[in-house]
């Protein structure tokens, strides 16, 4: 089996291919710089393209010759405020709509399976209950969750062998994420105020990347929804439990969304994902998050 990596210099796309490379799958990893950049590890010595999903020809060109059997589409824009401002909004368009269904359009033609990584911002971020992967009240609140769902709308339309994986509050070691920034305010500050009424799961690529590579080995399509397991929390108790492990005693202050009002873009207070059906579908599930807190912790220290 071949498979085709979109986003290698990500946090996602770079575990897959380390977890591909572990299991000894042919892999090639593409994104847009000439050449992989990212954390010192093995992904820097396997195959890279340099890709711009947005560029259609390209992108046919390449996966037409490379002939892959799957695609793990990693890439996207994924800062969520930025997307917001108006000079960046076509761009965001075309990474997150048309670069992914250029990767739609080529699957089909080769007949490669397509796994897409979708958001929890698809939906409005509403009620208390766990939202279900082939729940189909879409109702994004931001420019990010809206190009999201259209992504996730064009590879359900084109394609037949394809995975939907909505994920949520991602962290791993190839780029920025909440653990990082909280252990370097949490290193200069005493006290930080932290929202307490979004309610999610985190989601440690290293543990994700494993589900990932077992799906794409498999013909169990559809939407699923993955993170961690562990429970719900919020980001005030994600802080509280990184500053215990970490042997911070920075002071945590529990604020609303309304009161901490430094963001751009809307956010879901409702992130919970039911991830039920991976288990209906043989899938094992994840690790807790506390599991991969700890692990994630020891890693960055090394």
């Amino acid at each position: 089996m071949k498979v085709f990596v979109t986003g290698v210099c990500g946090q996602l796309g770079h575990d897959v291919m380390l977890e591909l490379h572990r299991r000894g799958v042919e892999c090639v990893g593409s994104d847009c710089l000439p050449a992989y950049g990212g954390v010192a590890s093995a992904v820097a010595d396997l195959p890279y393209v340099s890709l711009d999903i947005t560029d259609s020809a390209a992108v046919e060109t390449c996966l037409s010759e490379l002939r892959p059997d799957g695609v793990i589409h990693c890439a996207a824009w994924t800062a969520v405020d930025a997307a917001e401002d108006a000079e960046n909004r076509e761009k965001v368009f075309a990474v997150n709509v048309n670069g992914t269904r250029n990767l739609a359009q080529v699957c089909k033609k080769i007949d490669a399976k397509m796994i897409y990584i979708s958001t929890d911002y698809v939906f409005n971020g509403q009620g208390t209950e766990p939202w279900k992967p082939d729940c189909k009240d879409y109702a994004p609140l931001s420019v990010y969750g809206q190009t999201k769902l259209q992504g996730e709308l064009a590879v359900s339309e084109l394609l037949e062998k394809y995975f939907i994986v909505r994920i949520a509050w991602v962290f791993g070691l190839n780029g920025k994420n909440f653990i990082k920034t909280m252990l370097n305010v949490g290193k200069k500050y005493d006290t930080v105020r932290v929202v307490n009424d979004q309610i999610g799961t985190p989601t440690y690529t290293l543990d994700l990347s494993r589900l990932l590579v077992d799906m794409i080995e498999t013909d169990r399509y559809g939407y699923y929804h993955a993170t961690n397991e562990g429970g719900y929390i919020s980001w005030y108790d994600f802080t509280c439990e990184i500053f215990r492990r970490a042997g911070y005693a920075t002071k945590v202050l529990p604020v609303t969304t309304a009161e901490y009002g430094l963001s751009k873009a809307a956010r879901p207070f409702n992130s919970r994902l039911d991830k039920s059906k991976l288990v209906e579908a043989g899938f094992e599930p994840l690790p807790t998050w506390q599991d991969a807190l700890a692990r994630y912790l020891e890693e960055i220290e090394e």
